[in-house]
């Protein structure tokens, strides 16, 4: 008996109790996916309101233009409030911090459900939209530290699902809610349904590693690498050719391809299935060659564009250019984040989240370029033509970023 009692009783190493916490925890796929499940609540709320437009405006009484500003609100709130609201949370848990962030949406939702006026309205989504970009910056970085090694594009790819499946399923049926039961309703659907995927976060999302380490200077210090500045100037750039054809797709179909204005919701659609489609082909491509799929996937993006105007006023090669364009503009996502995540390995969750501030000033800018384009020379028949001129930019920053990445002095880091 004094034996067992002694030095020579069984013993449990840390490992094996890591081991064991490990094994106790959900599947990793069920906890990316449903780290996707939330990614389509929040990323519906962003694009739904394009649909609810009308109705909002006419039941708060103000224009078209103004209730447009509700757009601008929720991008502005992940512009500004990604970057900011991720250095200022260093040192807080993760998961603790990203149930926090998915509450402050539904209270955003709620808000604007119940909204008196378009102030509070207004208000309402600029908080929401405060969250959403450290929201995505965190579902990033946890999908990549569950998924297995050499897995970590496609694991991106499956959050940015949430992306794809809001175009196809999310807007249309927040949309169709709006127009049946009034845009309130749409508001609180939202909310309800951000509600059920925050129980399955909370239950099948491990967030291993508790406070994330370093201190906000040190959050900070990694926006002075060259190679991560490198990788936030290939979102910016090599998204904004794509999202110009994107913002001006209806009037391109419309007035250039001949389409009644009923074919653009189809076409809408099919554009979504192709951006589902190529999101999760670009994650399997970026998993193999990361920077080549890179580079390849983006002049093909240029060429397709090429391709587009080239057939613009044909309405059958038309609509398969929409899918090759959608699948191509969401197949570099993945790649674009990856590299990312690893330029910024001090601070991931800060890089994804300006990351997500570039994508969104590319998109500003788009606009302002397309509208450019229209009103000058050019003309709106051009602007698949100065899209592809724009992504071909980005394709070269690629082929500058993957040759710096080849140096010796790189590599030996």
């Amino acid at each position: 008996m004094g034996n067992g009692l002694k030095g020579d009783a069984p013993t449990i190493k840390e490992e094996d109790m890591q081991s064991a916490r490990y094994r106790s925890e959900p599947p990793k796929l069920l906890s990316i996916l449903t780290l996707t499940l939330c990614a389509f609540a929040l990323t519906t709320a962003e694009f739904v309101i394009a649909g609810i437009l009308p109705v909002v405006a006419a039941d708060l009484s103000v224009s078209i233009s103004s209730a447009g500003h509700l757009v601008t609100a929720y991008a502005l709130g992940m512009v500004i409030g990604g970057p900011i609201l991720t250095v200022l949370t260093v040192g807080i848990p993760r998961k603790p911090l990203i149930v926090a962030l998915v509450l402050v949406f539904i209270i955003g939702n709620l808000v604007a459900a119940a909204a008196p006026g378009y102030v509070i309205l207004l208000l309402a989504r600029l908080i929401s939209g405060l969250v959403v970009a450290t929201f995505f910056a965190m579902a990033v970085v946890i999908a990549v530290s569950l998924a297995q090694p050499g897995k970590q594009a496609s694991a991106v790819a499956k959050v940015g699902l949430g992306f794809n499946l809001a175009m196809i399923l999310g807007a249309p049926i927040g949309t169709a809610i709006g127009q049946q039961f009034g845009w309130r309703a749409t508001f609180l659907t939202i909310a309800a349904f951000t509600v059920i995927a925050l129980i399955f976060l909370m239950r099948f999302v491990p967030v291993r590693g508790g406070t994330r380490t370093g201190s906000v200077l040190t959050e900070l210090r990694v926006l002075r690498s060259r190679e991560l500045q490198l990788a936030l100037a290939i979102t910016a750039v090599g998204n904004v050719g794509v999202l110009t054809v994107f913002t001006y797709l209806a009037p391109l179909l419309t007035d250039i391809s001949g389409f009644g204005a009923g074919s653009v919701p189809v076409l809408l659609l099919v554009y979504g299935l192709g951006a589902t489609v190529g999101n999760l082909a670009g994650g399997w491509m970026s998993d193999r060659a990361l920077m080549p799929s890179l580079i390849g996937l983006l002049a093909g993006l240029a060429g397709v564009q090429v391709l587009f105007w080239l057939v613009r006023q044909y309405q059958v090669p038309a609509a398969i250019m929409v899918f090759i364009i959608g699948a191509l503009a969401f197949s570099v996502i993945p790649a674009m984040q990856t590299k990312v995540l690893i330029s910024a390995n001090a601070a991931p969750t800060l890089g994804i989240a300006i990351n997500a501030s570039a994508f969104q000033i590319a998109a500003a800018f788009a606009a302002w370029l397309g509208g450019r384009v229209i009103d000058g020379r050019l003309g709106l028949d051009s602007i698949s033509l100065v899209a592809a001129f724009v992504t071909l930019i980005g394709g070269f920053l690629a082929i500058a970023s993957w040759k710096r990445d080849r140096k010796p002095s790189s590599l030996s880091q």
